[in-house]
């Protein structure tokens, strides 16, 4: 049988809250075609000439809000994750972690992959719903990164899980402690996109933010839409919690300005909210499959501070999966499938 193994990769942090560390993460990050998807020489002046020369010291302190013992948040939870999904699945699958940005890095965690005699590999992206700025960017640079450096390492990648059962059911029962407890609302907050993200993806350039509805309008470009794949898992997370309409929505967090983003807004939602009488909230992230600075300093202390100032009682951040134990477990799951071609 050929050595097979399994490639975890989420977005990544920088090295530590030092200004210039920082600074370096967000060149990297920010200088993607896929997220800042301009003209190269805008893209430069943008980056270059206005955001690093701002955007580094504000981030640096978010990060130091957040920031461990032990380092990044992000990078923290990754790291064990990929050790009990190693432990779950046994010595005879390694299990490796990279970081689209960052470290350890794509390139040189496929370089370790190829010097350990890895023929085979499934690449799991950590990502629930497909975005060209999240999901394809890690898909692309992982292929890349594998055709210079172990041209003949066949790579099997995992499909956005939004509305995966397994996953809502693994959601769920993280959430189940927190959903039991007295609350008014469950705000689902989503990370942000451009909307033009949403037509670019949409290969028939008919439908996203075209057609009425479209997010629940059957079409082929629902493949490679964020926005209909965030409305499926809302709706399948409400099903299984038996969330009645009225008690949940749905918003958008992190945006830039510039153009039109996705909206609701979640600062905006967080301060409407206590106005139309829901004062006890509960938040879920489930574009995050690990608690990061989105979910930590921008919505569990940010947002809180934004929706107690606006009149609200009580304010919940629900953890993401993390390395919970359901999360782990449906983990192994996919990769058991993808071994044996039965399901466990």
């Amino acid at each position: 049988m050929p050595k097979r193994a399994v490639l975890l990769v989420n977005l990544g942090s920088p090295d530590s809250t030092s200004v210039p560390d920082v600074r370096r993460y967000l060149r990297e990050f920010l200088g993607d075609d896929r997220v800042l998807d301009m003209n190269p020489a805008l893209r430069w002046i943008l980056l270059e000439g206005i955001i690093l020369r701002t955007r580094p010291k504000k981030s640096a302190h978010a990060y130091a809000q957040v920031w461990t013992k032990d380092g990044s948040p992000l990078v923290v939870t990754s790291r064990s994750v990929r050790d009990k999904l190693a432990a779950a699945l046994g010595p005879t699958t390694p299990v490796y972690l990279a970081m689209r940005y960052g470290n350890p890095s794509i390139a040189s965690i496929v370089a370790k992959i190829a010097a350990d005699g890895v023929e085979e590999i499934l690449l799991f992206p950590q990502y629930p719903h497909y975005a060209m700025s999240s999901w394809e960017t890690v898909v692309v640079k992982v292929f890349e990164e594998a055709a210079r450096q172990a041209p003949g390492l066949k790579l099997k990648t995992v499909q956005p899980f939004f509305a995966d059962d397994d996953y809502i059911k693994a959601m769920h029962a993280v959430a189940a402690p927190y959903l039991a407890q007295p609350h008014d609302h469950v705000l689902f907050s989503y990370h942000g996109l451009p909307e033009r993200h949403m037509r670019k993806a949409d290969s028939s350039h008919a439908h996203c933010l075209t057609v009425a509805d479209c997010c629940n309008t059957c079409s082929p470009a629902h493949a490679t839409c964020y926005r209909a794949q965030i409305v499926k898992t809302t709706q399948a997370f409400a099903r299984e919690a038996g969330l009645a309409p009225e008690k949940h929505s749905v918003s958008f967090q992190s945006r830039l300005v510039g153009e039109p983003w996705l909206r609701p807004f979640t600062d905006k939602e967080l301060v409407r909210l206590p106005a139309e009488g829901k004062k006890r909230l509960l938040v879920l992230c489930p574009a995050f499959v690990a608690d990061c600075l989105e979910t930590l300093e921008e919505i569990a202390m940010q947002g809180r501070e934004t929706f107690l100032a606006a009149g609200g009682e009580s304010f919940t951040q629900i953890p993401c999966l993390n390395d919970q134990p359901a999360y782990i477990d449906f983990l192994a799951n996919r990769v058991h499938f993808w071994l044996t071609g039965r399901p466990t």
